[in-house]
């Protein structure tokens, strides 16, 4: 009977876990009969192969699609940015002023974005569970599946030349090999102004109805031609509706929904006040920075962006663990587990002490927490050139020795994307590395305390403002050839090298590697090991039933297009308001009227002079509920025939407790409408080549076996056309 009543509460914890439409599912795990139960669609392996292949992943935080047969992909503008910025220069601000190539020849590669498109996954528990032997130490049998991992990947990339990456799962329960194709010859095709992509500025941020023109679009190239694609989505012709069911490929970043109370607790009480304060002294820096000037404006304005927009997600993130009810679930849900274990000897004795292990590991990274984040994380040496300078160092260092014994993120497999990073030909700005070098410099002074060894042997007496500003002066790493020479030329060259950032964090070094041993020892490999016995009492039933946290690796999500009832958290509509699913072109118009047309309400140029041109019942952005976080922007929404109807730009305020917990009663995903998108392509920006390109002649797409219909939601008013 006791054994029964832990299969029963599994049971029963898998049946309830998985709400509504929650879920950032594993293509190899993909809930097929679950989607067509509810929905009366069944994806095919067929058409889930097609979705795949035509979804990428940006390197630098994003998700994105191919959208053409010639290499065409598209993306938000947030996450192609960063492009966008490094394109621009003082005369020609194309973050101002948006770009756009009508030819091929006027495409521009951008320094150093990488786009990756998944190619086969395959399940490597056996290999890297097994290297942790009977009798090793937690921290050895960390080291253990460490070095396998980077084993593994390094036989992969050898033999197929692809980018392997061993992605770890539910907390080490389950390890997958991810094969990626890479692809960095990626050129600018079209990016509209900031002020359209962004329209309404941080105050409407996160928040819903929204009007926003978030996209980019870049074309990949291989041996200076436009690669020749089979798999792409093709361009929705009918848009969508009310109750219609669509699914978002992409790349969610990171979750916490499997951590236990200790980790939770960790987040809310250490890890989210920190980076909350962090934020707000960062943005005083920048924003007084660029005030000084129309170009430290410029140039400030990405990371300006940037940091409100993590300040507000972080807030969000803060609620949900903040919310009693939402930790009280995670409590008791908790407790229910850990009794029904207890009730089991077995089982007790397999699993009952995790928890506490993670709770003492949790205790070590309170304790850690600072000179962690300072010194290896490089919080105290933020900025493009203090990363460089790292990367220097640890390359070179990490590269003498045998690949399964460096850092994960030297091992071989990934040294060409970190290379493509060192050797990136993006524009440096010394004025706004010194702002940014001062601020964090000044952060770790304050927090780890005038005292602390290593803050007495970066400042040596001295004020962060004047190390930052000799430092960033005399430094020659925003010289290309000259990164490379001290690359090439290894751990000697830059042993011996005296240049002032490579100094610095040579100076720290030590104490850097001494924090990250501890973590990796004492934090990182218990809570892996102890996670993953976790993750084997949850899913004892089931295997696979509900979808691992995010890990920035290709997930589907499924939902259907729907309004909200406002709550009350939003800022821009009343409590109680019912909201409807979609925004149209003419409520872009309305809105910058009602705030006088200002920043941040302030419609471009282009849309002012072409007004009359636009119809403006055309749908601008739309809500659904698909299962979302941050790394999911730039994220397709596809129907069931595979077409793009629109592209994940954001969600909700209500949306971002999902971080630990869904719930679609109100939390919805925000996204930029197709007909929207073409409509100002054609009649906004004159781009009929581009939205030709995107409408493109038929092809026949990948069948998914129809059911019949579940159903049908209640349909809201659909937009007129």
């Amino acid at each position: 009977m006791i054994r029964r009543s832990l299969a029963l509460f599994l049971l029963l914890f898998l049946s309830t876990a998985a709400v509504a439409d929650e879920g950032m599912w594993l293509f190899n795990a993909t809930p097929k009969k679950k989607i067509k139960a509810k929905y009366g669609f069944e994806p095919t392996e067929q058409w889930l192969d097609h979705v795949r292949l035509s979804s990428v992943r940006f390197n630098n935080g994003g998700s994105g699609s191919f959208v053409s047969a010639d290499g065409l992909a598209f993306t938000n503008h947030h996450v192609g940015a960063d492009c966008v910025q490094s394109l621009a220069t003082k005369d020609h601000d194309y973050m101002k002023t948006g770009f756009y190539a009508r030819t091929r020849a006027e495409e521009v590669k951008c320094p150093d974005l990488e786009l990756n498109v998944l190619m086969g996954i395959e399940d490597v528990t056996g290999k890297v569970s097994g290297a942790a032997k009977p009798g090793m130490s937690v921290a050895e049998a960390g080291q253990a599946q460490r070095a396998t991992m980077s084993a593994i990947e390094k036989e992969c990339a050898d033999s197929t030349h692809l980018r392997c990456d061993v992605i770890t799962f539910y907390s080490g329960g389950r390890y997958h090999l991810y094969k990626y194709k890479k692809y960095t010859d990626v050129r600018l095709v079209f990016a509209p102004e900031f002020m359209i992509a962004f329209f309404g500025g941080d105050p409407d941020n996160f928040e819903f109805p929204r009007y926003d023109l978030d996209i980019t679009f870049f074309r990949i190239y291989e041996n200076d031609k436009p690669v020749t694609l089979t798999h792409y989505f093709q361009w929705t012709r009918a848009g969508v509706r009310a109750g219609d069911l669509v699914f978002v490929p992409g790349n969610p970043g990171s979750t916490g929904r499997d951590n236990t109370l200790a980790q939770m607790e960790f987040s809310r009480d250490v890890n989210f006040p920190f980076l909350l304060k962090s934020y707000k002294q960062r943005l005083q820096a920048l924003k007084a920075f660029a005030a000084g000037s129309e170009e430290n404006a410029r140039i400030a304005r990405e990371d300006i962006f940037g940091i409100e927009n993590s300040f507000k997600a972080v807030t969000g993130y803060q609620s949900g663990l903040l919310d009693p009810k939402l930790m009280a679930k995670k409590a008791a849900a908790e407790k229910r587990l850990r009794a029904a274990i207890a009730a089991d000897p077995a089982k007790k004795a397999e699993f009952g002490a995790a928890w506490e292990e993670v709770a003492k590991a949790m205790a070590v990274s309170k304790q850690i927490f600072l000179p962690l984040t300072y010194l290896e994380r490089r919080a105290g040496f933020r900025g493009d050139l203090a990363f460089k300078a790292r990367a220097l160092l640890r390359a070179t260092a990490e590269k003498k020795k045998p690949n399964g014994e460096r850092m994960r993120e030297y091992r071989d497999s990934g040294l060409p994307s970190l290379e493509q990073q060192l050797f990136s030909t993006a524009p440096v700005y010394k004025a706004l590395e010194t702002v940014i070098l001062t601020e964090s410099l000044t952060e770790m002074q304050q927090n780890l305390g005038a005292d602390h060894p290593a803050v007495q042997q970066v400042l040596g007496g001295r004020t962060p403002a004047e190390v930052a500003k000799d430092a960033i002066a005399n430094t020659k790493l925003d010289d290309v050839a000259v990164r490379k020479q001290l690359y090439q030329g290894g751990a000697a060259a830059v042993d011996a090298s005296s240049d002032p950032l490579i100094v610095l964090m040579r100076s720290i070094d030590g104490e850097a590697r001494k924090v990250r041993k501890q973590y990796d020892d004492q934090v990182d490999a218990v809570v892996r090991r102890n996670g993953a016995l976790l993750s084997k009492a949850k899913f004892a039933a089931g295997g696979l039933e509900m979808p691992p946290d995010a890990t920035f690796t290709l997930r589907l999500s499924y939902g259907a297009v729907r309004g909200f009832v406002e709550d009350g958290q939003g800022s821009i509509v009343p409590k109680g308001t019912k909201v409807p699913y979609f925004t149209t072109i003419g409520g872009a118009y309305k809105h910058a009227a009602e705030k006088g047309n200002t920043d941040p309400y302030q419609l471009p140029d282009s849309w002012m002079k072409n007004k009359g041109k636009v119809n403006l019942n055309t749908p601008l952005n739309f809500t659904s509920t698909p299962d979302i976080i941050g790394g999911n922007s730039g994220s397709p929404v596809v129907n069931k025939a595979g077409e793009v109807v629109g592209i994940i730009f954001d969600g909700n305020i209500q949306s971002l407790p999902w971080n630990f917990m869904y719930s679609d009663a109100i939390g919805r995903s925000v996204s930029v409408d197709a007909r929207g998108i073409s409509e100002a392509l054609r009649n906004i920006y004159g781009a009929s080549e581009l939205a030709d390109e995107l409408a493109g002649p038929p092809q026949p797409m990948p069948k998914a076996k129809a059911a019949p219909k579940a159903k049908a939601a209640p349909k809201e008013a659909a937009p007129k056309q």
